[in-house]
């Protein structure tokens, strides 16, 4: 799982999009009625103290991704999670998936190196949570590879990547579609319609956002834009679950 191909040649966009053909655990989706997923990358710390209360005022869980070498630290003006941000988003019924722990591009690494990240971000998560078994992952940087979709799919029920899209009929496990809360990923593939396609569809809709704030980073949303999509999502008659409740339906009903 290495290589110099530069991100946006001809040859690493090739890549991608042979990557993203190569299912790795293909399943046939038993959802009986759409489903919805709102997950947090790198854990900014706003995507609690933001995001949190909005979360519990809807009444809805989502899930965490966390790389724990971002903890007790501020980086490019973020903020991210504390140890005692992560006890709280675990004791309040979220979901703790994981983000590798060095938040490096997979495609860049060896197996070996893969395989120590993750092992290493499992055992900063026990430290914290005590026996939490992370289910879910969520690829840095959206960079995936053949080889690391082998990888971690053998040791997570789920896998997300960024590609959007509505997760129906045979799905992917090992790269699930997802959506950022971003303006340019909804000028290609508006809301509604993903919406619309998903209860056409019985789809599983994942979303994924970064920081939380009033003036959010390019990868960020500000809590309007939260509420506002949780609404649309519950005036569709949405539920909205963590991904490891999600797959169970998706899986296992």
């Amino acid at each position: 799982m290495n290589g110099a191909v530069p991100p946006n040649s001809l040859l690493s966009r090739a890549v991608n999009r042979l990557t993203r053909a190569w299912t790795c655990r293909a399943v046939r989706s038993r959802l009986a009625a759409p489903v919805a997923t709102i997950t947090f990358d790198d854990f900014p710390r706003s995507a609690w103290t933001r995001a949190g209360p909005l979360l519990e005022e809807a009444g809805i869980r989502a899930s965490y991704f966390v790389s724990g070498c971002f903890c007790e630290r501020a980086l490019d003006g973020i903020e991210y999670f504390r140890r005692e941000d992560l006890l709280a988003v675990h004791e309040a019924g979220h979901e703790i998936g994981c983000h590798t722990f060095g938040h490096q591009r997979v495609s860049k690494q060896s197996r070996e190196a893969l395989g120590a990240s993750l092992d290493r971000n499992a055992a900063f998560v026990r430290d914290v949570l005590g026996d939490v078994i992370m289910t879910s992952f969520a690829f840095p940087h959206g960079d995936a590879s053949i080889p690391a979709k082998r990888l971690v799919s053998s040791r997570f029920a789920a896998c997300r990547g960024i590609w959007a899209g509505v997760n129906a009929g045979l799905i992917d496990l090992s790269q699930l579609k997802a959506f950022g809360l971003e303006a340019h990923v909804f000028a290609r593939y508006p809301l509604k319609k993903a919406v619309a396609e998903a209860k056409a569809t019985n789809g599983w809709l994942i979303f994924f956002t970064h920081d939380v704030t009033d003036v959010p980073t390019p990868w960020g949303c500000t809590p309007d834009q939260l509420k506002e999509l949780i609404a649309l999502l519950t005036d569709a008659g949405i539920e909205i679950l963590p991904m490891k409740n999600a797959i169970g339906r998706v899986a296992f009903t």
